[in-house]
Protein backbone atom coordinates (compact mmCIF):
# COMPACT_ATOMS: atom_id res chain seq x y z
CA UNK A 1 0.00 0.00 0.00
CA UNK A 2 1.43 3.07 -0.73
CA UNK A 3 1.58 6.55 2.06
CA UNK A 4 -0.41 9.25 0.48
CA UNK A 5 2.09 12.38 0.50
CA UNK A 6 0.41 15.62 1.73
CA UNK A 7 3.70 18.00 1.43
CA UNK A 8 3.35 18.34 -1.80
CA UNK A 9 0.10 19.64 -2.49
CA UNK A 10 -0.36 23.07 -2.85
CA UNK A 11 -3.73 24.44 -0.48
CA UNK A 12 -3.47 27.62 -2.39
CA UNK A 13 -4.43 26.48 -5.85
CA UNK A 14 -8.08 25.36 -4.36
CA UNK A 15 -10.04 28.70 -3.51
CA UNK A 16 -11.62 28.18 0.27
CA UNK A 17 -15.09 27.45 -0.13
CA UNK A 18 -17.95 29.76 1.14
CA UNK A 19 -19.41 27.76 3.79
CA UNK A 20 -16.59 25.47 5.67
CA UNK A 21 -15.56 24.95 9.17
CA UNK A 22 -13.51 27.91 9.14
CA UNK A 23 -16.97 30.23 8.21
CA UNK A 24 -17.54 30.77 11.85
CA UNK A 25 -14.29 29.31 14.00
CA UNK A 26 -11.63 30.45 11.26
CA UNK A 27 -8.66 32.49 12.82
CA UNK A 28 -7.21 34.25 9.50
CA UNK A 29 -7.42 37.61 9.93
CA UNK A 30 -4.56 39.00 7.08
CA UNK A 31 -2.53 37.63 4.42
CA UNK A 32 0.95 36.14 5.32
CA UNK A 33 2.40 36.48 1.57
CA UNK A 34 2.83 39.39 -0.25
CA UNK A 35 1.08 37.94 -3.73
CA UNK A 36 -1.53 36.66 -1.69
CA UNK A 37 -2.23 40.47 -0.32
CA UNK A 38 -1.81 41.65 -3.80
CA UNK A 39 -4.09 39.28 -5.12
CA UNK A 40 -6.82 39.88 -2.27
CA UNK A 41 -9.63 37.19 -0.72
CA UNK A 42 -11.87 36.51 2.42
CA UNK A 43 -10.67 35.98 5.65
CA UNK A 44 -12.19 34.91 8.95
CA UNK A 45 -11.97 37.82 11.35
CA UNK A 46 -11.85 41.56 10.67
CA UNK A 47 -9.99 44.58 11.91
CA UNK A 48 -11.98 46.73 14.52
CA UNK A 49 -11.70 50.06 12.50
CA UNK A 50 -13.69 48.16 9.14
CA UNK A 51 -16.29 48.35 11.65
CA UNK A 52 -16.10 52.35 11.86
CA UNK A 53 -16.04 52.22 8.12
CA UNK A 54 -19.30 50.60 7.67
CA UNK A 55 -21.25 51.89 10.28
CA UNK A 56 -20.26 55.65 9.01
CA UNK A 57 -22.01 54.99 5.77
CA UNK A 58 -24.73 53.01 7.92
CA UNK A 59 -25.42 56.44 10.04
CA UNK A 60 -25.17 58.99 7.55
CA UNK A 61 -27.66 56.82 5.22
CA UNK A 62 -30.39 57.09 7.76
CA UNK A 63 -29.37 60.44 9.00
CA UNK A 64 -30.03 61.44 5.06
CA UNK A 65 -33.38 59.62 5.46
CA UNK A 66 -34.11 61.07 8.40
CA UNK A 67 -33.63 64.69 6.86
CA UNK A 68 -35.17 63.76 3.53
CA UNK A 69 -38.10 63.14 5.40
CA UNK A 70 -37.84 66.83 7.18
CA UNK A 71 -37.15 68.72 3.82
CA UNK A 72 -40.24 67.13 1.92
CA UNK A 73 -42.47 68.06 5.14
CA UNK A 74 -41.31 71.53 4.93
CA UNK A 75 -42.70 71.52 1.34
CA UNK A 76 -39.58 70.05 -0.74
CA UNK A 77 -38.96 67.41 -2.61
CA UNK A 78 -36.33 64.31 -3.48
CA UNK A 79 -34.17 65.21 -6.39
CA UNK A 80 -32.81 61.53 -6.68
CA UNK A 81 -35.30 59.82 -9.48
CA UNK A 82 -34.72 56.02 -7.71
CA UNK A 83 -35.42 57.24 -4.00
CA UNK A 84 -38.50 59.87 -5.51
CA UNK A 85 -40.10 56.76 -7.53
CA UNK A 86 -39.49 54.78 -3.64
CA UNK A 87 -40.90 56.91 -1.69
CA UNK A 88 -44.18 57.48 -4.12
CA UNK A 89 -44.67 53.76 -3.59
CA UNK A 90 -44.32 53.54 0.02
CA UNK A 91 -44.22 56.85 1.77
CA UNK A 92 -42.53 57.93 4.65
CA UNK A 93 -41.38 54.34 5.51
CA UNK A 94 -39.27 54.44 2.22
CA UNK A 95 -36.23 54.32 4.72
CA UNK A 96 -36.68 50.75 5.49
CA UNK A 97 -36.09 49.96 2.16
CA UNK A 98 -32.98 52.25 1.89
CA UNK A 99 -31.68 50.70 5.09
CA UNK A 100 -31.77 47.25 3.80
CA UNK A 101 -30.29 48.40 0.10
CA UNK A 102 -27.35 49.96 2.52
CA UNK A 103 -26.91 47.17 5.11
CA UNK A 104 -26.95 44.17 2.49
CA UNK A 105 -24.49 46.42 0.22
CA UNK A 106 -22.28 46.76 3.49
CA UNK A 107 -22.03 43.66 4.14
CA UNK A 108 -21.64 42.38 0.56
CA UNK A 109 -18.29 45.19 0.78
CA UNK A 110 -17.02 43.72 4.29
CA UNK A 111 -16.44 40.51 3.73
CA UNK A 112 -14.40 41.72 0.50
CA UNK A 113 -12.75 44.06 2.77
CA UNK A 114 -9.41 42.68 1.59
CA UNK A 115 -9.33 43.42 -1.71
CA UNK A 116 -7.55 46.21 -2.89
CA UNK A 117 -10.41 48.58 -4.04
CA UNK A 118 -12.86 48.13 -0.94
CA UNK A 119 -11.03 50.63 1.28
CA UNK A 120 -11.16 53.15 -1.41
CA UNK A 121 -14.80 52.34 -2.12
CA UNK A 122 -16.27 53.16 1.65
CA UNK A 123 -14.28 55.94 2.01
CA UNK A 124 -16.00 57.61 -1.44
CA UNK A 125 -19.05 56.57 -0.37
CA UNK A 126 -18.65 58.52 3.10
CA UNK A 127 -17.58 61.15 1.53
CA UNK A 128 -20.49 61.24 -0.46
CA UNK A 129 -22.74 61.09 2.36
CA UNK A 130 -21.19 63.85 4.28
CA UNK A 131 -21.55 65.75 1.03
CA UNK A 132 -25.20 64.87 0.59
CA UNK A 133 -25.52 65.85 4.76
CA UNK A 134 -24.31 69.08 4.66
CA UNK A 135 -26.19 69.78 1.65
CA UNK A 136 -29.25 69.06 3.69
CA UNK A 137 -27.90 71.04 6.86
CA UNK A 138 -27.34 73.66 4.62
CA UNK A 139 -30.95 73.85 2.99
CA UNK A 140 -32.46 73.80 6.39
CA UNK A 141 -30.54 77.10 7.65
CA UNK A 142 -31.14 78.91 4.25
Amino acid sequence: MREYDTRNLDRRKQATPGLSKYTLWGQRRAFRRIEDQEKGGYIDQYHSGLLILLILPLGLSILDALFTMMIMNDGGSEMNPVVFSVIQLYGESFWIWKFAIVSFSLVLLCLHSKFRWVFPALVSIASINIIVILYQIYLFIY
